[in-house]
């Protein structure tokens, strides 16, 4: 399913920001087909940041960011920077550090967000971030797209990873915006139910941007 609520020229946003690229932000709970979906924005040619690959990144590369979770992890910094087993073990025993590194981890990540919608010249760019609403990059968009689809089946999407437990998962899904409230917010939403539904909704959602944009 598709739904576009915005009113009015879609190039003014609904946060009031107007630029010559529609930045539209897509999010949704962990197993909810996010990636995916971002995915095929990439194959249609549309910019992609994304708050995973970026925090991926930063684990490796930023000197300041690997000093500050090694002091809240001792161990955690190795010599290719963040050892990412060793945080998620220590997440896992104390659920209060997965506050504290998303703290030292938002700052940067806005740098870098910024930075990447500078240099887009694309009539779109999409803003893949996971806690989208949670740390108010929405108000950065011009729209939001939300994937979903139902809980049992994101549980077993999930589950199928073999990188995550349920009381990992739990943790997680405590951490962000239930995905009804995200429903609400949303501007677009798109049904993961089959990667032909998802696609058909990327395609459809790019024209209907193209169209009020620029028509």
């Amino acid at each position: 399913m598709v739904r576009h609520t915005t009113g009015g020229d879609a190039c003014v946003a609904r946060k009031g920001i107007v630029s010559m690229t529609f930045i539209l932000g897509l999010t949704g709970s962990i197993g909810m087909g996010k990636s995916t979906t971002a995915q095929m924005f990439a194959a249609a040619g549309i910019p992609v940041w994304d708050a995973d690959a970026t925090v991926h990144l930063l684990y490796q590369n930023n000197t300041r960011l690997i000093t500050e979770i090694d002091a809240l992890v001792p161990g955690a910094a190795k010599s290719g920077g963040i050892d990412r087993s060793l945080l998620k073990s220590a997440i896992a025993r104390d659920k209060r550090l997965l506050d504290q590194i998303e703290r030292l981890l938002a700052p940067e990540l806005h740098i870098n967000r910024v930075a990447f919608v500078k240099q887009v010249t694309a009539d779109i760019a999409l803003i893949d971030h996971p806690l989208l609403f949670e740390s108010g990059t929405d108000t950065a968009c011009n729209a939001v797209l939300l994937v979903s689809t139902d809980a049992a089946t994101q549980r077993e999407r999930v589950l199928a990873r073999d990188t995550i437990s349920e009381e990992m998962l739990e943790t997680i899904l405590c951490k962000q915006t239930s995905d009804a409230e995200k429903r609400a917010r949303a501007d677009f939403i798109i049904r993961t139910t089959t990667l032909q539904i998802a696609r058909k909704g990327v395609h459809k959602i790019i024209r209907a941007i193209r169209s009020r944009q620029f028509a």
